[in-house]
Parts: structure tokens; sequence; C-alpha cells
């Protein structure tokens, strides 16, 4: 069912007005006369009502009014030093609110009486183009016949050449380049140059950007004419121009800049303290990276809105401390800081974010390590390291490694909080421990097979792990210390792989023997609430602290932290803490203990953990020749060397070797016995391991003495260097080793310094709590001084 048929609605003349107020508009410039009167006036009378064409006369109004502010706009006026004024006009503007930099604008004069071409180079926004106005102002009245000055990157678009020699032809009355071809150029430049012979000129091109854009008019040929560039370093490379550098002003230019800027205030606040004399300013200027324009305008607002130093400072400081992902609300003078900041907005939107990114890192990275970060290709990210390094954002480093300038970091990190939001923010710094962790892990598993940290480092560092980790080290502390606030939370996207990169690391700094450093990374991976709440991440930092205070000679407190290790973690964990307790046991001489931790642990790893099984049956043969069970003992010595030497691993066949020459000697297998020692000797020339080649060579220097006494020169010499190669420190060791060697000066004839070192074997033994080494030390002394 239907209703009934609508009419057709007459076209709206609200519409229709609008069409012909359009059509008026749009032909304005011919339309001007009486002509269009008259049309408006029949149109409105035939068609509209009065009403309507007023409304159409105000849209003719209107259109005329935006048409005269056009050309207007267009038009040179004289207070605008960029515009294409009268010929032979002067152009040049005085500068206000000019601060500082004085020397600088000394300098520069100073190239301007002796250079024809003079260029005041320096990273964009850090007032070279100041100097140059102010350098050229002061200069004026040795330039009588005129002074010009042509902004290059007017309405902030850059001119061509040709756009640079047009609108000098215009300036100095010549004829400009018919093209853009290099030799209509040359023309027009040499047409500019014939104009200026002769004439005391000073002509100021301010923000030159490219080289290029002014090559034509170098090297200058006119005798008396001064040309003053300001712009980049590139510039420098010109040939016939002789630069001057600029960088960010001293900390007192710019507490003087921030003054100054809040004199000159619309709305000053009276009785505020001085700037030049507030700590707080100085710290201010430094958080801002001392940047000219940012610190002048922060001063003025400052000034303006009545805010306190201190204020502001805290404001910056907090937008540049708190960890990456947590949330600080945008203060204004953080605001303020990052929009005025007309370099970083020069840059490419990828230039932006890579540069911002770079300041989640506090010391330097590699090409690969920006990729990931960024989640780029090398290419790319090569490209964009190169716009970076040329506008002075980052710096290089040794290894190919690049970092964002310390005076800008604070800069950078408030960008990155202004610009990225804190799900990104994690994203890169998750992206970023991955790619470490994943490395690290891959150079950890090489460290046992590539042999010394003390060979010759290989070009390639990808197939050289000790040259990795002690390249990246900072890189790997800064991220495992300070893993984005792991006093209260650690992000749940960074926390797996911030872990992995923790064990790795501790990895190479026990294969490295930097104790200490291993010690903080535990303890820190112990004060994460990670470790709270998964118990097997504090027994690993349990086992590693257990390991470390055994190297340290502190059996005691590594039995405490490896019993936590063993109550912690799992079944599979708990099989390397109960081997690392059962060495300790056996160190404080609990032997029954030992071989049961050591059983346990054995039982409980798994079958495909080689490197496991090996390092158990090492403990349990160690175990069982300090109970005097020597075949049981040469069985699991033989065993742990056999998987020694097919795993690769140069030191642990090294130690199953050290401790089957004992075994050997004990059973009487004298030949047996010298045949390991030699071979355990043969491997740890090959091994950094001064401890345990101590160990070896005071195992054959005794097995020597027993087996062949008449060899006792060899094995004094031996002993000597197993003394030598021992820190001093008390330990059953060192006694055995100085009673060993008193055995071996005896033979050789020697009874003074036998009895010499047999006493200070009793004194070290004693203080060890050897007791048997320290009964057969006495023994010797008591045999010495017997009558013959």
């Amino acid at each position: 069912m239907t209703g009934p048929a609508r009419r057709p609605r007459a076209p709206r003349r609200l519409s229709l007005l609008l069409a012909i107020g359009g059509v008026v508009g749009g032909t304005v410039s011919a339309v001007l006369g009486n002509v269009t009167g008259n049309l408006l006036s029949e149109l409105s009378v035939a068609q509209l009502g009065s009403a309507s064409a007023g409304v159409i006369v105000l849209g003719l109004a209107a259109a005329v009014l935006v048409e005269w502010r056009r050309q207007r706009q267009q038009a040179p006026t004289p207070d605008d030093p960029g515009a294409t004024p009268a010929v032979g006009a002067p152009t040049l503007p005085w500068p206000a609110g000019f601060t500082g930099r004085a020397g600088h604008v000394d300098a520069i004069i100073d190239l301007l009486e002796k250079e024809h071409a003079v260029a005041v180079v320096g990273r964009r926004a850090v007032g070279t183009s100041s100097c140059a106005v102010q350098a050229a102002n002061l200069c004026r009245q040795d330039f009588p016949d005129g002074q010009y000055y042509l902004d290059l990157r007017r309405g902030g678009r850059r001119q061509d050449a040709r756009q640079v020699l047009t609108a000098l032809a215009r300036i100095l009355g010549t004829r400009p380049p018919a093209s853009g071809r290099a030799d209509d150029l040359a023309d027009a430049a040499d047409e500019l140059s014939g104009k200026l012979d002769g004439r005391a000129v000073l002509v100021v091109l301010d923000n030159v950007d490219d080289p290029a854009q002014v090559r034509a008019l170098l090297p200058p040929t006119a005798r008396t004419c001064r040309l003053l560039l300001a712009g980049t370093e590139a510039l420098a490379a010109l040939d016939g121009v002789v630069a001057h550098g600029i960088a960010e002003p001293g900390a007192d230019d710019a507490v003087e800049l921030f003054a100054a800027a809040g004199t000159t205030a619309p709305v000053a606040r009276p009785h505020r303290p001085d700037p030049r004399t507030d700590p707080a300013v100085r710290a201010l200027v430094e958080l801002c990276g001392r940047q000219p324009r940012t610190v002048a305008e922060l001063g003025r607002r400052t000034a303006q809105h009545g805010w306190r130093h201190a204020d502001v400072r805290d404001a910056l400081r907090r937008a540049v401390d708190t960890p990456p992902h947590q949330h600080v609300a945008a203060s204004p003078a953080t605001l303020l800081v990052t929009a005025r900041d007309t370099a970083y907005h020069a840059l490419g939107s990828e230039a932006r974010r890579l540069w911002r990114l770079m300041s989640l890192s506090p010391v330097p990275l590699d090409r690969p390590t920006i990729a990931a970060l960024a989640g780029r290709r090398p290419d790319r990210v090569a490209t964009l390291l190169h716009e970076l390094a040329t506008g002075g954002f980052v710096t290089g480093a040794p290894g190919d490694r690049y970092e964002v300038r310390p005076l800008l970091a604070p800069y950078a990190r408030m960008h990155l909080r202004d610009a990225e939001p804190a799900r990104r923010r994690v994203a890169a710094q998750a992206r970023l421990t991955r790619h470490l962790a994943r490395r690290a892990e891959r150079h950890a598993a090489s460290l046992a097979v590539s042999g010394s940290p003390d060979r010759e480092p290989t070009l390639a560092l990808d197939h050289d792990p000790y040259g990795w980790f002690d390249l990246h080290q900072e890189l790997l502390l800064a991220v495992v210390r300070v893993p984005a606030g792991a006093a209260e939370t650690l992000p749940r996207r960074v926390r797996r792989w911030w872990f992995r990169l923790a064990v790795a690391l501790c990895g190479w700094l026990a294969h490295a023997e930097r104790l200490d450093e291993w010690a903080e990374v535990c303890r820190t991976v112990l004060a994460t609430p990670t470790a709270d709440d998964r118990p097997e991440i504090a027994g690993w930092a349990h086992n590693e602290l257990g390991v470390l205070r055994r190297r340290r000679h502190d059996p005691q407190g590594a039995a405490t932290a490896l019993s936590l290790a063993v109550a912690e973690r799992g079944r599979r964990g708990t099989a390397q803490a109960r081997m690392n307790l059962g060495l300790v046991l056996l160190d404080l001489g609990q032997l029954d203990d030992a071989v049961e931790h050591l059983e346990l642990s054995r039982r409980h790893r798994s079958g495909a953990d080689r490197a496991g099984h090996a390092l158990t049956d090492l403990g349990l043969g160690a175990a069982r020749l300090a109970r005097g069970e020597l075949a049981v003992a040469h069985h699991h010595l033989v065993r742990a060397a056999n998987a020694f030497r097919t795993l690769g691993d140069a030191r642990g066949y090294a130690a199953a070797l050290t401790n089957l020459v004992l075994v050997h000697a004990g059973l009487g297998e004298h030949l047996d016995a010298a045949q390991s020692w030699r071979a355990a000797l043969r491997e740890y020339d090959s091994v950094a391991d001064p401890t345990n080649r101590a160990a070896a060579l005071l195992n054959a220097g005794a097995a020597l003495l027993t087996s062949a006494p008449a060899q006792a020169r060899q094995a004094y010499e031996m002993l000597a260097e197993s003394l030598r190669l021992r820190d001093g420190r008390p330990t059953s060791g060192l006694g055995r080793t100085l009673l060993h060697l008193g055995d071996a000066a005896a033979a050789l004839g020697d009874a003074d310094e036998a009895r010499r070192h047999w006493a200070d074997a009793a004194g070290v033994c004693e203080e060890a709590g050897d007791a048997d080494a320290q009964a057969a030390a006495d023994a010797r002394l008591v045999g010495s001084d017997a009558p013959a």
C-alpha cells in the first residue's frame, strides 16, 4: 500500500544563492566594476528577494577581502626579512633578545675582515642564524653599499639553487636564471658577481640546508663583497669557504639566556628569585639539552606564569627518569620542551622514531641491535643512522656502534614519553631484551669450546664469544641491572627474556672470573617480584650464589645458599644444586653427606644431560677418593674423563685426569699416574684456570716424588710452579704444596729449605683445618731435628 504522491520540491533559495555567490567570488578579479553590481541588482529583482540579494553582496565582500589579503601576503613588506624587497633596499634584520655567544660573534667578525666567504656551521637550532645575523649587524659600518639577508628556508620550505639566485637577482637588480641548468645558474651567478664587484656589500644567506643551494655563488670573486652563510656542517667542505663551528651554548650562557628571556615576558612576575643564582635553573637547562630556542621559551613561560624553577625541574626529571612502562602525566613544561625542538621536528618520521627508541639504552648499540630495537631492516637502519648522525642527534662509538648524544639523552627520553604510548615502549624494550638474550645464549654456549679468554681475538665478533661479551658488556649489565622498574614490577612481555639474559650473562661472568658483577646480577634477580612468584628462579639465583661463594673459599656460606637452592628448585633443578652442595660438603670434610647428595644428583638428572652426568661422576670420584675407595673412584673418574673428552670440555677433562693421578698413585700404578698428569698439564696449557692447574702440578709433583725419587728436581720445579700460581690464601692445597715442596728440597739435600717449607706447611694447614697434613708436617719437622 502506497501513500499519496509527493510533490517535487522547488530548489531552495539558499542553495541557489550559495552557488551564485561561489561563481561571483571565483571571478571577482574580472567583474569588480559596475557590471557586477547591475547583474546582482537584476538578479535580486527578478528571482530573489531583497534579503537574498543582501546575502550575495556579503558573500562578494568576503571574497574580495580574501583576495586582498592573499595579494597583501604576496607583496613584500619592510618588516619581513625573508621577503623580496625593492631593488637595492637593505634587508638585514636586527636580532631581538640576543644573549651570550660574544666570543663566537667576535670570531665571525674577524673572519669577515679577512675572508670573502664565511660559513657559521652547526646542528640545526643551536644558534647559527642568530650569531650570523648579530655579527652582520655589528659590522654594518664596514659595508656601506648594502647589507642583504635571504632566508633559504622561508615558511619551512627549502629553496633550490635557482630560487636562491632568482631572489638575489631581484634584490640586486640583475637578470634571474632562465632555468635550473648548470650553465644558466652559472651565468646568473656571474652577473651577480659583476654587479657586486668593487662594492662593499655583505650578503647573508641563512638556513642553508644543502651546499647545492649556494654552490653556484662560490668561490666568490668580488673583491670587497662578503658572503656570510649559516647552516649545516656540510658547508665546511665547500671550496673557498672558511667555516666557524658553533655547538650548544655552555651552561652559563644557557642560564643567562633563560634569565634574559624571563625579563621580556608579557606578564613578568615581580619579586621572583634571580635565575642566575638558582641551582634548579642550571639543572633545568641541562635537561633541555641547552637548546637555545627551548631554553629561551621556557624562561619566558616560566616568568609569565610564575612557575617555580624547582617545580619545572622536577617535572622534567620525572619525565626523564620514570621507567618507560610507567605512566607519568604530561606537564606543561614537558609539552613545551618537546614542541619547541625544531631540529627534531625537521627529521623524517622514521628517523624521529628511531632516535626516540635509542634513548631506551643508556649505552651504545650496534646496528643489528638497533634494527631489532626498532623492528626495521638493517639497510633501512643504516640510512636512518646517517640522517641522525648528520643532524647531530647520535654519535659513533667503537665497534660500529651508535648512541644518543649524552647532552640530548634527556631530551630524547622526553620525546619518547610524549610520542610513544606505554605499550609501544614496552614492546620496544621486549624486542631489545629478546635480541640480546638470544645472542648472549648463543655466545655463552661457545665459551667452553672457544678456549681461553686470553687468546688472540678474531676479526668476526659473531664467531668470538669473548670479543662479543667484551664489546657489549656495558649494554648487557645495564639491561639486567635496571630492568625498567625491577624494584616495583617487570613488564610481563620482558620477564622471560630478561631472566634468560641474566642466566647467559652470569655464565660469561663466571667464566671470566668477574665475581663481584656475578653476585650483583644474582642479587638483582632475587630482588625482583618474579623470584617470589616462581621458586625455580629464586633457586637458580641461590645456586649461583652458592657456586660463587665456593669460589671465594667460603664453604659455609656456599652450603647455606645451596641448601636454599635445593629446597626451592624443581626435580631437574635440584640435580644441579645437589651436586654443588655435595662438592661443598666434600670441601668441609663431610664425606658421607657429600656422597649422598651426589648420588641423588645423578639419579635426578636427565639421561640426555651428558655434561651434568660427567660433572656428577667427577664429584663422586673425588668423594670416593677422599674416602679411600680407590677402585670406585677410578670407575667414576674414567667415566667423567671420557664424557668430557667427547663433549670437547678441556677444563673438565683436565680436572678428571688430575684426580686420576692420585688414584693411580694410590693403586701403585705409577706409569698410569705419569701419563695422567702429563695429559692433564697439556690440557691446562690451553685453558686459563690457574687454580686447577696448581692442583694438577701438586698431584704430579707428589706422584713423581713417590714413584721416582731420582726425579726430585723435576718434582721440585712442578711444586714451585704450583706455589706460584696460588693466591696465598691459607687453604689445604697451599699447605700440602708446601709440605711436598719440603720433601722435594730434602730429596735434593737442602735440609734448611725443607724445614722452612715444613714449618710453613704446618702453620697453613692448622689455619685451614687440614689435620692430616698438619700432622705430617709436624712429624717431618720432628724427624729432621732428631740426631742422625
